[in-house]
């Protein structure tokens, strides 16, 4: 498990954070701060189905608070120029840090467990919340039966939209009925703990992880049908051996998996051969290799892989760099970057294709890359009305409606998904932009050809009229289709 947060306490690092953003002058081209910044500590961050920010409010102890606040874009679709507005808090209780999380089909958002729960002591808690965007509501969620922790876990939604949840601290794993609310057990062959794994949905519906308390420091794993067997040797030794911390995975359009290791190193699997190979190992500083132990990263539209990395194991001086199938490219960093450990930031690829960093300070900051998505990785609509009423709901059909990727990893503290699709209206005569509410995602498979279908509420209080409308997952966006809105 992680060091105490006790030793790193958000209100010094705060501190040191904005004392280093006062003097900073790197990342003017690519990095952009929000114009309205938050008035709390952000850290885990998740895209709702309506193209709204949900953001954790980490507390000022650092440690997790039940506070929850949402960033909404401004009228021309701008996250920079987005406002904060403040959500319901989670239930008495309940104010988990590092902890599982996941947007669901019907659009509501999953939280379940916590390394800490608002003390900077870990308790690893099994408490958990479910939250309802329209009644902007939480109710609480019952622990599989039997389990004593789940604390900082890992979960993922599989093909079909079924939510899995794992033990943190055993070999135990459950799936997640939303109607009955019972659990189901899974994951039977587990080959050691979920301890500090991360797990990656592959366009077959299976699941990789890279094991951390393995005999073998090299071991990986595939889930198949809810068993897990040996996915093969990364090659070079991925997880820190003291900490037993690992880095984040992230599945590229290419058919690749980049796992970015504790120890300097990258592994690269490759689904066609289902085999590691070597990826670049970062840079060292001082003799130290930079690092994710514990840390962020996100898939950007060109098919590069974001990536904050430090030295050592919880150490600060956080660089960033693009992975593009080859080489770790450096880009510039945030004014808070000097003062980070890689397990500070989190990042969120929104549906501009830019991508929001939160570190637990009041800096929010906006990452907009160079690259460009190929066409073939766009979502297609394949039917949709032509006119539609204001306040009314309808199908929407189309492929690749998931993406190619879940597209944002962190590992076993927080998971922010975006392979899902999101609906953009833009009205013709003013320009403006609003987001309609979609649901009822059929299939929540990556790379997925077949049809797939989805509900679209239009706002009630959207413009009337011509307008155009795409689909947007994971940054990128369809050809638009003319619609009418009545």
């Amino acid at each position: 498990m992680r060091l105490s947060f006790k030793t790193f306490g958000a209100a010094a690092l705060r501190a040191g954070l904005l004392a280093s953003a006062m003097g900073g002058t790197a990342a003017a081209q690519t990095w952009t701060p929000l114009n309205h910044q938050p008035t709390f500590n952000p850290f885990a961050a998740l895209l709702l189905t309506d193209g709204t920010v949900a953001v954790q409010d980490a507390g000022s102890c650092g440690c997790g608070s039940g506070g929850w606040w949402k960033l909404t874009p401004d009228k021309t679709g701008s996250y920079i120029n987005g406002t904060w507005t403040q959500l319901a808090s989670l239930p008495t209780g309940y104010s988990p840090l590092y902890h599982a999380s996941q947007v669901l089909t019907n659009g509501q958002v999953i939280f379940n467990g916590g390394e800490y729960n608002g003390s900077g002591s870990g308790v690893w808690t099994t408490k958990g919340a479910l939250y309802d965007p329209p009644s902007n509501t939480w109710t609480s969620v019952t622990p599989p039966k039997g389990w004593s922790t789940i604390g900082d876990a890992q979960s993922i939604l599989l093909t079909d939209g079924t939510y899995m949840l794992a033990n943190c601290c055993t070999t135990q794993a459950a799936t997640y009925n939303l109607s009955t609310q019972a659990w189901t057990t899974t994951g039977t062959g587990k080959a050691d703990t979920y301890d500090e794994e991360g797990w990656t949905l592959l366009p077959s519906g299976q699941v990789l992880t890279v094991d951390t308390k393995d005999s073998d420091p090299k071991h990986s794993e595939i889930l198949t049908s809810g068993t897990w067997a040996f996915a093969g040797d990364t090659v070079q030794v991925l997880p820190d051996k003291s900490s037993e911390e690992l880095g984040p995975a992230v599945l590229r359009p290419d058919g690749t998996v980049f796992q970015v290791g504790a120890t300097g190193y990258t592994g690269i699997y490759s689904i066609k051969a289902a085999k590691w190979k070597k990826g670049p190992a970062f840079p060292k500083v001082n003799g130290v290799y930079l690092d994710e132990a514990d840390g962020p990263a996100s898939l950007l539209p060109d098919g590069n892989v974001l990536v904050a990395a430090s030295p050592g194991v919880f150490n600060s001086g956080v660089e960033f760099f693009e992975f593009d199938g080859k080489k770790l490219n450096p880009v510039p960093a945030t004014p808070n970057s000097p003062n980070n450990s890689s397990y500070n930031v989190a990042l969120l690829l929104l549906p501009t294709g830019q991508v929001m960093q939160t570190d637990f300070s009041g800096d929010v900051e906006i990452y907009t890359p160079t690259g460009t998505a190929s066409a073939k990785w766009a979502p297609q609509i394949t039917s949709f009305p032509s006119t539609v009423t204001h306040g009314s709901s309808y199908t929407l059909t189309g492929k690749y409606l998931n993406g190619w990727s879940g597209a944002v990893a962190y590992g076993d503290d927080y998971q922010a998904a975006t392979n899902y699709p999101l609906v953009r209206i833009t009205n013709t005569a003013t320009g403006d932009v609003t987001f309609a509410r979609t649901t009822g995602f059929s299939s929540m498979a990556v790379v997925n050809k077949a049809p797939a279908t989805a509900s679209v509420a239009i706002p009630s209080g959207i413009e009337t009229g011509a307008s155009t409308l795409v689909v947007v997952t994971n940054g990128i966006q369809s050809k638009p289709q003319s619609i009418t809105i009545n």
